[in-house]
């Protein structure tokens, strides 16, 4: 089952060309600069937007092929779409906002009580959204989304107009979202925080191209993609809680082919955690130290090595047994150790600078 895209279009100051295939279910994360071409992907889908040239299918539906001239009206594709802003209807009480997308939906397995409690609306069923918070207002936004029985779920920068505070408080209800669900989902952001704990496939876009799309994990710790060259990057592991040593203070996770300890987590054995390591906490060293503070020390091997002449740094990915690292350092280290492609090296990384993602 995937969502594959092809898309062509002409605008006055850029030409769109991107394609791409994810499998489904699961969220795809559109991530790239202001103008790159995400949004024009979300209005394609929805059917808002007529491109020069399109083929877009979902698990085998089609839903626009300009070349076979096949074109669903928006409101046949039974997609949901989710704006910037919460767009409810200030008249209306939550419930009947609610209520408003069922009423316009063919039946489907979404019902009204799971979407309250997906979603963790049901104290607010009675009010009215000028007296709702940013955050209740999103989460009321995508309820009726849902309740609309979609095939496909667009998210345009659902968070975008949030505090952090606001994004936090929603952040657990979107993970709750797709899990629980299990539908595709095209979210578009500009912010890596939401891609870390959110996305399972990731396309980056460049002015009207894809210049790379995969699984996040495989994305994200790619020294030779531009997403690397933020100040905030880093990889991302999908562990397992395995050990909790409350006298050391201390959980064991297992992920990537690699075992990281963690100050104590308040999770279940065998419980799943994503995890993020920046690549600017990650040291490397030819030979296990004598003795040091930090817990993790991670063998590896050197898959790829790429300058970054902006930070006078270099960036290195070590390849896990089933993951990846990356490690910013300077070009100094890379002479010293003597680093160089299928090189084994020692990945050392402090248990407070790992991120526990969800936690």
């Amino acid at each position: 089952m995937s969502l594959s895209v092809l898309l062509r279009h002409r605008f006055p100051t850029v030409q769109m060309d991107m394609a791409f295939e994810v499998p489904t279910p699961g969220m795809t994360v559109l991530f790239g600069p202001s103008g790159a071409g995400k949004s024009t992907i979300i209005s394609a889908a929805a059917g808002l937007l007529r491109p020069d040239e399109c083929r877009i299918v979902i698990d085998d539906q089609v839903l626009v092929d300009t070349a076979s001239g096949v074109w669903l009206s928006p409101e046949r594709r039974r997609v949901g779409l989710v704006f910037q802003d919460a767009r409810l209807f200030p008249h209306m009480s939550v419930a009947t906002n609610l209520r408003f997308g069922l009423r316009r939906a063919p039946p489907g397995p979404v019902q009204f009580d799971e979407v309250v409690e997906l979603l963790g609306i049901g104290a607010l069923l009675m009010r009215r959204p000028h007296t709702l918070s940013g955050g209740e207002r999103q989460r009321v936004a995508i309820g009726r989304a849902l309740l609309a029985q979609p095939h496909l779920l667009l998210m345009d920068e659902p968070l975008a107009s949030l505090d952090s505070a606001r994004k936090s408080e929603i952040m657990p209800y979107l993970t709750r979202l797709k899990t629980a669900l299990k539908l595709p989902i095209l979210y578009v952001t500009h912010a890596l925080d939401e891609v870390a704990q959110l996305a399972d496939s990731m396309v980056l876009i460049e002015a009207g191209h894809v210049i790379a799309c995969g699984p996040l994990s495989e994305i994200a710790a790619r020294a030779d993609l531009p997403l690397a060259q933020r100040d905030d990057a880093g990889a991302l592991l999908l562990c397992r809680v395995r050990e909790h040593d409350p006298g050391r203070e201390l959980t064991r996770l297992e992920g990537g082919g690699a075992t990281l300890w963690v100050p104590l987590l308040d999770a279940p054995l065998e419980a799943e955690r994503r995890v993020r390591i920046r690549a600017r906490e990650v040291i490397l060293a030819g030979k296990p130290p004598d003795a040091i503070s930090l817990h993790n020390i991670v063998p590896g091997e050197v898959r790829r090595i790429r300058g970054d002449a902006a930070r006078r740094s270099v960036l290195v990915e070590v390849a896990l047994p089933s993951g990846t690292l990356i490690s910013r350092v300077t070009p100094d280290a890379i002479v010293r150790l003597g680093l160089s492609q299928g090189k084994p090296v020692l990945a050392l990384i402090k248990s407070t600078s790992i991120e526990v993602l969800g936690n």
